[in-house]
């Protein structure tokens, strides 16, 4: 077929990458595991056409910045899927999220697998789950991970080949619920891609990068054995160890010095304080952050309705209206569909 519409869905990293072996072939420094997230989503069509003179992409809703840069890396990633069916027609791209980019869900990540996925069915690829996830990191590392279904683990590898993420347990094995409380919708003004590259100014990387095999191999056990304190603690000190390693990497920014990259907002903040406390009180939810203010409040099924109707307290406590929630569970890979997008 020439034409085809995938959809995907961005993931939540519980064990973080954060830092590149390789910053063209996006192979991390470390092993990762992540959540999809079922209650968001990007939808993407696209289609090749011997009329199309140049590729072209259309982002339905978009919201913030940074075109000019994403229709370059989507048609980048394009060149690699004609590539690899040898082909070299043109294409037009659609996509929309149903969330905004660049607050701290991973959209890079649901964009290029579901990009990935679209773009390989529409040139008549018949690509294995591996394969996609492969093609899918070499347009963004993270998207890697958006591919198989439910909880993943992506393993660094030391090559292309050896770099992929695979399914570690599927979407039903746990009743894990995600919180996730969108606390400001702006688009942050450093990416992802700028902070990989700065991971290694920080004084604590070494300590982090002596942690992270110990931490892969206690939040894989605790997964598999469905043990949720430590999934919960590892999970947390995971977050705060990369935002910490964030927060140290100071780097010039211009003309300026910059003494780190800082993601968090008041309201982050207050919502990390808060968790501590309902905890304390016998609540079980912990927070992971990726790389955005967005705060994920995980916990299980059974405390789902406490963990929303404490959000919601503390927002109407505090005046902050303007905080969105989500409320998803472990979902799906990527997959086609036969609901095409059409440009407006």
């Amino acid at each position: 077929m020439s034409k085809a519409t995938a959809i995907a869905h961005p993931n939540l990293a519980f064990l973080k990458y954060w830092g590149k072996r390789d910053s063209t072939l996006n192979i991390p420094i470390n092993n990762s595991i992540s959540m999809n997230l079922d209650a968001v989503q990007t939808v993407t069509t696209v289609e090749f056409n011997a009329a199309f003179a140049n590729d072209e992409v259309v982002v339905l809703e978009q919201g913030g910045g940074g075109r000019a840069r994403f229709d370059q890396r989507v048609s980048k990633h394009l060149d690699r899927l004609r590539s690899r069916a040898g082909s070299s027609l043109r294409a037009r791209v659609i996509t929309r999220n149903s969330f905004p980019a660049g607050t701290g869900f991973a959209s890079s990540a649901s964009g290029f697998a579901a990009l990935t996925m679209a773009g390989s069915a529409a040139l008549g690829l018949d690509l294995s789950e591996r394969e996609l996830s492969i093609l899918s990191r070499m347009g963004s590392g993270s998207a890697s991970r958006s591919i198989p279904d439910g909880i993943v683990e992506w393993l660094a590898g030391d090559s292309s080949d050896t770099s992929y993420a695979r399914q570690l347990v599927p979407p039903d094995y746990w009743q894990l619920i995600d919180v996730a409380v969108l606390v400001s919708a702006e688009e942050k003004k450093v990416s992802s891609s700028e902070g990989h590259e700065l991971a290694m100014n920080s004084p604590f990387w070494p300590v982090r990068l002596e942690a992270l095999p110990g931490k892969y191999v206690r939040m894989s056990q605790a997964i598999h054995d469905r043990d949720f304190i430590t999934f919960g603690r590892e999970l947390e000190s995971e977050a705060m160890m990369m935002h910490t390693i964030m927060m140290t990497s100071a780097h010039m920014d211009g003309d300026a010095w910059r003494s780190g990259i800082y993601y968090w907002t008041g309201d982050t903040l207050a919502l990390v304080q808060a968790v501590q406390e309902w905890r304390a009180a016998g609540l079980q939810v912990y927070f992971t952050l990726d790389a955005g203010p967005t705060v994920h409040l995980i916990c299980l099924e059974t405390d789902r309705e406490a963990v929303v109707s404490a959000v919601n307290m503390l927002a109407e406590q505090s005046g902050r209206a303007h905080w969105s929630l989500t409320v998803n569970r472990p979902g799906l890979g990527a997959r086609l569909t036969d609901a095409h997008l059409e440009a407006r």
